[in-house]
C-alpha cells in the first residue's frame, strides 16, 4: 500500500468551490486507487492583521481545520502570509506551520511520499519536510507557480532549489517542462502529467440542446478564467467590435471586472457582452456545449483545463501560443492558435463561425486527456520515487 500525503495550497473549500478543483479531481482519482492510502493537507495563508474588515480573509479563516470532503480527509492548517513581502517568507512560514501537524499525522499515518501539487510556496516547504521525515518529494508545476514565482526576484531561487532537490517533478505540459528546464531544473527528472476530462459530464448534449436550455440565440463566444490581466479578456472583448452578430460570455470573477465592463461600454459592445461572475464547476458543461467558440487570450498558461473542457464539449478554441497550446490545438479541427491581438482573434473566430469543424472531430481532440490515465501516470510516478528511495 502506497501511503501518500498530498500537500497543496491550491485546493477547494466551501468558500472557494472552484479554487484548485482540478487538484481535487486528480486527488480523488489517486485516492480511489486500490493500492493507495491518502490524506490531504491544504494550508490556508492568512495575514497578521485583524480580519474583520476583510471579508475574503474572514471567510477563509472560518474554514474548518479538519474535515472530510467527498471522501477525502483534509487538514487545513493556517500559515502566516505577510503582504508586501513578494512571497519571500511564504515558504518558511508554511514550513513552520506544518511541522507540528505533520508530526502528529505521521504517528498514525507514516506516509511514504509527499505529493506536492503547486510549486510555491508548497515546493520549498515540502523539501524541508521531506528531509525531516526521510521521505521523497514530488512537486507538480501548473502555470503561475513557474511563470510568476519561478521568475520573481524574491522567490525564484527558492523555486529553483526545490526543483533541483525534489526526487521527481511533474509538469502539466511539455511546454511547461521546457520552461522548468530553462530555469535550471534537471529535465530528466521532469515528467509530463496531463490533466483529465470527465466524459460523463462534458460533451453529453448537443449545441442545439444546450442553447435551448440556456435560451441562447445566435453565435456565442466564451471566455473562461479569472478576471485578471494575464487572462486577456480585454483582447477578446475588443475582438467583439469586429464580430457584430456574435455574443460573448465572460465567465469568471476578479479585480478586472470594473475595467472590463467599462471597456465594453466604451467600444460599444456592452449589449452583447455578459459577465456571468464565477460559476460552480458542476454548472459549466452546458455552457461549454452551447458555445460556438471558446476564446481565451492568456499571456501565459501551463495547460488550461478549460481548453480541454471546451474540446470535449465539441467547442473549438482560439488561443495564443502560450504554454501547452500546441499540445491541445494540434490540428485545425481543434481551432486556431493566433497572435495575441484583437484583430487576430476576431479573424480566427469569424473563420470558425463561418466554417465550423465537425463537432465529433472537435471532441476527438480531447481523447488524449483522461482521468484514468492521469491517475495511473501519477501512481506510477510516485511509486517509482518511493522505490528508488528505498533502494538508494
Amino acid at each position: 500500500m502506497l501511503r501518500v500525503l498530498t500537500l497543496s495550497t491550491l485546493f477547494p473549500d466551501a468558500s472557494r468551490p472552484n479554487f484548485g478543483v482540478f487538484v481535487e479531481r486528480q486527488t480523488l482519482g489517486l485516492a480511489a486507487h486500490p493500492d493507495v492510502a491518502l490524506k490531504v493537507v491544504a494550508p490556508i495563508g492568512l495575514p497578521p492583521f485583524p480580519l474583520d474588515r476583510h471579508p475574503r480573509y474572514r471567510t477563509l479563516a472560518a474554514q474548518p481545520y479538519h474535515e472530510y470532503r467527498k471522501g477525502l480527509e483534509i487538514y487545513r492548517p493556517r500559515f502566516l502570509n505577510i503582504p508586501g513581502t513578494q512571497g519571500r517568507r511564504h515558504a518558511a512560514m508554511l514550513t513552520r506551520a506544518l511541522v507540528r501537524l505533520l508530526d502528529g499525522i505521521r504517528e498514525d499515518f507514516p506516509f511514504d511520499i509527499l505529493d506536492t501539487e503547486f510549486f510555491f510556496p508548497d515546493g520549498p516547504a515540502a523539501i524541508a519536510l521531506g528531509k525531516r521525515y526521510g521521505v521523497p518529494v514530488s512537486i507538480k508545476a501548473r502555470g503561475a507557480d513557474i511563470h510568476h514565482w519561478g521568475t520573481a526576484v524574491a522567490t525564484r531561487d527558492q523555486v529553483l532549489a526545490a526543483g533541483k532537490e525534489a526526487a521527481g517533478t511533474l509538469a502539466v505540459s511539455a511546454a511547461m517542462a521546457d520552461d522548468m528546464a530553462a530555469l535550471g531544473m534537471p529535465r530528466d527528472r521532469i515528467r509530463v502529467h496531463h490533466t483529465g476530462i470527465d466524459r460523463t459530464r462534458f460533451g453529453t448534449i448537443t449545441r442545439a440542446q444546450a442553447k435551448a436550455g440556456l435560451n441562447i440565440r445566435g453565435s456565442l463566444i466564451l471566455s473562461v478564467g479569472a478576471l485578471i490581466p494575464r487572462k486577456g479578456h480585454d483582447i477578446v472583448i475588443a475582438a467583439m467590435a469586429d464580430l457584430p452578430s456574435a455574443h460573448l460570455w465572460v465567465v469568471g470573477a476578479g479585480p478586472e471586472e470594473t475595467r472590463l465592463r467599462a471597456q465594453a461600454e466604451r467600444i460599444g459592445v456592452a449589449r452583447r457582452v455578459r459577465f456571468t461572475g464565477a460559476i460552480p464547476h458542476d454548472e459549466l458543461p452546458p455552457i461549454f456545449a452551447a458555445a460556438d467558440v471558446m476564446a481565451l487570450a492568456s499571456a501565459s498558461e501551463g495547460l488550461a483545463n478549460v481548453w480541454v473542457e471546451a474540446l470535449a464539449s465539441g467547442t473549438p478554441l482560439v488561443i495564443p501560443d502560450a504554454g501547452g497550446a500546441k499540445e491541445v490545438v494540434s490540428s485545425m479541427g481543434a481551432g486556431r492558435i493566433v497572435e495575441r491581438s484583437p484583430q487576430a482573434f476576431a479573424m480566427a473566430i469569424r473563420q470558425l463561425l463561418t466554417a465550423p469543424p465537425a463537432t465529433e472531430w472537435v471532441k476527438a481532440m480531447a481523447d488524449r486527456f483522461s482521468w484514468d490515465r492521469n491517475r495511473d501516470t501519477l501512481y506510477a510516478h510516485l511509486s517509482a520515487l518511493v522505490a528508488n528511495q528505498s533502494s538508494g
